[in-house]
Parts: C-alpha cells; sequence; structure tokens
C-alpha cells in the first residue's frame, strides 16, 4: 500500500508542479528560493509518504507540507529579505481576469502572511474552506473568518 501512495504522490507533483512552484512563488518571492521550497517540500513529501492515511487526501498534505516549507524559510531568512534591496520589476505570477491585477497583487500582499495563504489557496489554487483548514492545521471557523475580513479588507481598500 505504501509503495502505491508512493508512485500517487509522485504522479501528483509531476501533474501539478506548476501550481506548487506559483503558490512557494507567491510566498517567498524570489524563482530560485521558490524552486528550493518546493525542492525541499518534495523531499520530504517522499519521505513521510507512508504516513499519508488516504490517498484522496494527497492535495491537502502536499500543500500543507508545502505552506510549513515556505513559512520555514521565510522565518530562517528574515533578515536577509528585509536587507535586499526592492526589485525594480516583480514578476506577477497569477493569471487573472481582472484588469487591475498588479494592484490587486500589491493589496494582497499589504494583509497579513496568514490572509494571504488562506486567499491564494482559495482562489488561486481553488482549495475548499475545509482543505485550507487541514493544510494550514487551522479550525475551519478561524479560516473563514480570516478569508472574510481579508476579503472585507480588500473591497474596502479598492473601493476606497
Amino acid at each position: 500500500m505504501q509503495q502505491d501512495y508512493f508512485e500517487e504522490i509522485v504522479e501528483y507533483i509531476l501533474a501539478n508542479q506548476n501550481r506548487l512552484y506559483r503558490l512557494a512563488y507567491s510566498n517567498v518571492q524570489n524563482e530560485q528560493d521558490a524552486m528550493d521550497v518546493v525542492q525541499n517540500a518534495i523531499c520530504k513529501a517522499l519521505e513521510h509518504a507512508g504516513e499519508l492515511r488516504d490517498i484522496h487526501a494527497v492535495r491537502t498534505w502536499f500543500y500543507r507540507i508545502l505552506m510549513n516549507e515556505s513559512m520555514s524559510f521565510l522565518k530562517k531568512n528574515r533578515k536577509e529579505i528585509l536587507r535586499e534591496e526592492p526589485l525594480d520589476e516583480e514578476v506577477f505570477v497569477f493569471d487573472l481576469q481582472y484588469e487591475d491585477q498588479d494592484e490587486l497583487y500589491e493589496r494582497i500582499k499589504g494583509l497579513p502572511v496568514t490572509v494571504q495563504n488562506i486567499i491564494r489557496l482559495r482562489f488561486y489554487e481553488e482549495l475548499s474552506l475545509q482543505e485550507i483548514a487541514e493544510a494550514m492545521e487551522l479550525n475551519l471557523n478561524t479560516v473563514k473568518a480570516k478569508l472574510y475580513r481579508g476579503l472585507k479588507a480588500l473591497r474596502v481598500e479598492m473601493e476606497g
């Protein structure tokens, strides 16, 4: 059974590598760092493939690993990131059907990190609220509250 899960996890990673990279990039804001985060998450997932209890939960299980890797990277490199010079032009990795994509993306980046991640997982990665709660190891009601408060703050800023 563990071997079957291992192969399914590999298939999931290969089929979703671009999405995984985009999510990591949206957190760390650097191409090389995002690749490192995804690579570390893949290694951890494959090392712990036997711990996955339900293969149908592979998506939320892997997102949890990826989000944890992203947050660990940011904590570890916080001092370096704060000292870096801002980029002249940032790469926008999301393909939204919204005319003010850059403005919306900047507004999202102004929200607390947890709220940013919830919004990214909900609208860019299309996870359900329950899947987000599992991936981020938060209570479902907490996810809902943070999502709706974050969306309300975005709406107020965009309208104002």
